[in-house]
């Protein structure tokens, strides 16, 4: 499932890591329904692997992804061919992206070369990560074209991430935002130029492949699980519970031991 002319293409640099690229440049990424039922279908095999740990999301062409591609819902007179029934089903198959990217262990880092534009800027915002060359922006979108800016967990993640203030200003204008200004407000982990927005993503990836996948899948868990707990003391108690598990396995006990003897540590999984 990693063909060229694939929507979604499957890249495997190395152990551990996976890049999905959107692969629909002409389109700049809009995804239609095939194309969605193609993502889903790359998901169950990337995210059936274990061994897989970190998951890049990148693109082909100029553009991040701009979202739903409107020419495949529409008829030749502008009109919408979807009822309510088929509206409701094709926002469930793109929120059901956002859905499980979250909920994977792996650590999911977003490559932003170009614009992210509604459900394409809510693939970002599932990201754990999020890296941005100079010429990516950030687009609402939906509130400007008569539905609202909350779509694929947009007004879960947006205000969690920059703050309740600023994300009601965007989605309520629906203004873009480029990628100086997603670094100022702490959207974005990192700018850099296109042409080191890859090296920059895969040297993140390593870093984070370089930890044992315990400590970076409970670590993922524990952010965004205590993003949303009700006091500190549930945030403690859930620390606390994941750190003494931690303890208990042979990849702390590898790392104690190494640095008793000043090396680097062999993580095995264990």
């Amino acid at each position: 499932m990693n063909g060229v002319d694939e929507p979604v293409r499957v890249e495997r640099p190395q152990a551990g890591l996976c890049v999905l690229r959107l692969n629909r440049p002409g389109r700049l990424n809009a995804m239609d329904v095939p194309a969605l039922q193609h993502f889903h279908r790359v998901l169950d095999e990337v995210l059936g692997d274990r061994s897989v740990r970190v998951i890049v999301l990148a693109a082909e062409g100029p553009g991040f992804c701009a979202g739903l591609d409107l020419k495949s819902v529409l008829d030749d007179d502008g009109s919408s061919r979807l009822d309510v029934g088929s509206g409701y089903e094709l926002q469930l198959c793109f929120a059901g992206l956002i859905q499980r990217l979250r909920a994977t262990d792996a650590t999911v880092i977003a490559a932003v070369q170009g614009v992210a534009v509604g459900a394409g800027m809510a693939l970002t915002l599932a990201a754990d990560i999020r890296i941005a060359s100079t010429q990516a922006a950030f687009h609402v979108g939906a509130v400007r074209i008569g539905i609202t800016a909350g779509e694929c967990g947009i007004s879960y993640h947006l205000p969690r991430l920059i703050g309740a203030s600023r994300a009601f200003e965007l989605m309520l204008t629906g203004r873009p935002v480029s990628a100086g200004e997603a670094l100022q407000i702490g959207l974005v982990a990192d700018v850099v130029a296109p042409d080191d927005l890859h090296a920059r993503v895969i040297t993140c990836a390593q870093a984070v492949l370089a930890n044992s996948p315990y400590a970076t899948a409970h670590t993922k868990r524990l952010m965004w699980s205590n993003l949303d707990a009700g006091s500190l003391d549930a945030a403690i108690e859930l620390e606390n519970h994941t750190q003494v598990l931690g303890l208990m396995t042979q990849d702390f006990a590898e790392a104690a031991k190494a640095f008793v003897e000043k090396r680097k540590p062999v993580f095995t999984g264990r």
